[in-house]
C-alpha cells in the first residue's frame, strides 16, 4: 500500500483541474465567505514587499497579491496547477514538491517578508519544511499558515492522525485526499521546533454560522 504521502501528492494530480474550476467559478463558499479575505488580511497587515505562496495552487493569491503592488513567488508540487497559474499572469511560479524544498534541491529565492501556506500543509511530518521555510524569511519576516481549524474538523476524534477527504458536495470527478489532522497543541508544536514562536492566533467565522471556518496562524522566526 502507497504511503499516505505519495497518496496526496497523486490525489491533487488527478483533482488539479477540477480543482482550478472550484476555484475560478467560486463555488467553495467558505473560501468565497470567509477564507479567502481572511489570509489577504493577515498578509497585507504586516505589509509585505516580497511573499512566498507555498503551495500556491492555480495561483488566486499570487494574483491578488500581485494586484496591490506586492512581489508574489509561488511553488506547487503539481504541474497542471503551475501551468494554470502562469497562464494567469503570474510568472515567478515553479513546480516543486516538499521533499525538494526541504533539500534544497530547488531554488525559489529567499529574503521574504512574509510566507503564506493557506490549506498547504496536509502532510504529517512538517516541521522540516516549517524549518526550511524558516530560514528563507527576512529580518523581520513572517509565516502565516491557514488550515481546517481542529476543533471544526475533528468529527469527535480529536487526536492527531490521518484522515479522508472525499470532496463529497463538490462538482466533477474527484479522487479521494488523504490528510494529516492535528491537534492545536499539535500545530503549536510544530511551529515551536521549527525555530518559530506565535504571533497571533485568529479563528475565522463567518457571522451566520456557529462553528469557525478556518485556523489562521501567524509565526515569527525566534531569537
Amino acid at each position: 500500500m502507497p504511503a499516505p504521502e505519495s497518496t496526496l501528492l497523486q490525489s491533487w494530480h488527478h483533482n488539479a483541474q477540477p480543482w482550478i474550476e472550484a476555484i475560478r467559478s467560486g463555488s467553495i463558499e467558505s473560501r468565497q465567505q470567509v477564507t479567502n479575505q481572511a489570509i489577504l488580511l493577515a498578509a497585507l497587515s504586516r505589509q509585505p514587499e516580497r511573499v512566498l505562496d507555498l503551495g500556491c495552487g492555480e495561483g488566486w493569491l499570487l494574483r491578488t497579491l500581485a494586484e496591490r503592488g506586492i512581489e508574489a513567488v509561488g511553488v506547487d508540487g503539481d504541474a497542471t496547477l503551475v501551468e494554470a497559474a502562469r497562464a494567469a499572469g503570474s510568472a515567478q511560479v515553479q513546480v516543486a514538491s516538499y521533499e525538494a524544498l526541504v533539500e534544497a534541491e530547488v531554488d525559489i529565492g529567499s529574503g521574504y517578508d512574509l510566507i503564506c501556506a493557506n490549506f498547504a500543509l496536509l502532510h504529517q511530518d512538517i516541521i522540516p519544511l516549517l524549518t526550511a521555510m524558516n530560514a528563507l524569511l527576512a529580518p523581520g519576516g513572517a509565516l502565516v499558515i491557514q488550515t481546517l481549524h481542529p476543533w471544526s474538523a475533528a468529527a469527535g476524534v480529536y487526536q492527531d492522525g490521518w484522515r479522508e477527504e472525499t470532496f463529497a458536495g463538490f462538482k466533477g470527478q474527484w479522487q479521494p485526499m488523504p490528510w494529516y489532522f492535528r491537534t492545536l497543541s499539535s500545530w503549536l508544536n510544530a511551529l515551536d521546533m521549527a525555530g518559530f514562536r506565535l504571533a497571533s492566533l485568529q479563528e475565522p467565522q463567518h457571522p451566520q454560522s456557529p462553528v469557525p471556518q478556518s485556523l489562521l496562524l501567524v509565526a515569527e522566526p525566534r531569537g
